[in-house]
C-alpha cells in the first residue's frame, strides 16, 4: 500500500525543486550565457553610437574643410611670423617698426622719442627663432599708449614684455616748455618661421675654442653692446 502524500509535502517538494533550478540557473546559465550576452549587447550599442557619431562627423566634413581653408587664407593674409630670412634682418625690421610707430604717435618726435634701442642676442634653443630689441622711450602718456598699441596690434605679430614705466619731467626741442611724461623701458620681440633657424645658427657661440677669425667677428659684434 502506497503512503498518503499530503499537500504540504507536495509544496515542499516543489519549493525544493524551484530552489535547485534557480541555483542551477545562477551557476550554469547566468554565469556562462546571460552575463556574456549582456556584455555583447552593451558592446553592440556602444558601437552603434560610435558609428552614428562618425557618420555625423563625416557629414560635417565639407563644412569643416571650408572653414579650415578660410582660416588658412586669413592666416596667410595676416601672418603671425616675421617674413625675414634670419634674426639679423628681423632685428632691423623690429627697429623700423618701432620708429614707424613712434613717428605715427608723435610726428617729428615732438612728444615722443626713442632714447635707446639695443638688439638682444637670444641664446635659447626654442623651436621658433626670436628677434628681440631692448627699447627705451621718453613719451607722453597718450603717445606711449599709442606706440604700444601700434606695436602689438599690427602684422606680423610683435610682443612687448618686461615693461617698466618711470614718471619724469622732460622737454623736447619742438615744445615751448617742459611737461609731464614717462620713461618706458621694455623688450620688443617677434618670431620667425622655423625654416629660418639654419640662417641664425652660426650666430650662436661655439662650445670649443673659437678661431682667430671667429673671435674677431665676436668682438666686433659685441662692441656696440658694451656699457
Amino acid at each position: 500500500m502506497q503512503p498518503d502524500v499530503s499537500s504540504r509535502d507536495r509544496w515542499l517538494a516543489l519549493a525544493i525543486l524551484a530552489g535547485v533550478l534557480a541555483l542551477a540557473y545562477l551557476l550554469l546559465v547566468h554565469a556562462w550565457w546571460t552575463v556574456p550576452m549582456l556584455a555583447v549587447n552593451e558592446r553592440i550599442e556602444s558601437l552603434r553610437e560610435r558609428d552614428l557619431r562618425a557618420r555625423m562627423e563625416l557629414k560635417q566634413a565639407p563644412e569643416v574643410r571650408s572653414r579650415l581653408e578660410a582660416a588658412r587664407a586669413a592666416a596667410g593674409s595676416g601672418p603671425g611670423f616675421m617674413p625675414e630670412a634670419n634674426v639679423q634682418l628681423a632685428t632691423s625690421a623690429l627697429v623700423q617698426r618701432l620708429e614707424q610707430a613712434v613717428l605715427e604717435a608723435s610726428p617729428g618726435n615732438r612728444s615722443c622719442a626713442i632714447t635707446n634701442r639695443t638688439p638682444v642676442t637670444d641664446t635659447r634653443n626654442d623651436r621658433f627663432p626670436r628677434a628681440a630689441v631692448q627699447v627705451r622711450l621718453t613719451c607722453g602718456n597718450a603717445e606711449l599708449a599709442a606706440v604700444l598699441h601700434s606695436l602689438e596690434s599690427g602684422s606680423p605679430r610683435l610682443f612687448v614684455d618686461n615693461l617698466n614705466i618711470l614718471v619724469q619731467r622732460y622737454q623736447f626741442s619742438g615744445n615751448q616748455g617742459s611737461g609731464g611724461g614717462v620713461e618706458a623701458n621694455f623688450d620688443l620681440y617677434g618670431y620667425l618661421q622655423p625654416s629660418a633657424a639654419p640662417a641664425v645658427a652660426p650666430a650662436a657661440p661655439a662650445p670649443a675654442a673659437p678661431t682667430p677669425g671667429a673671435a674677431a667677428a665676436g668682438a666686433a659684434s659685441g662692441a656696440p653692446h658694451a656699457r
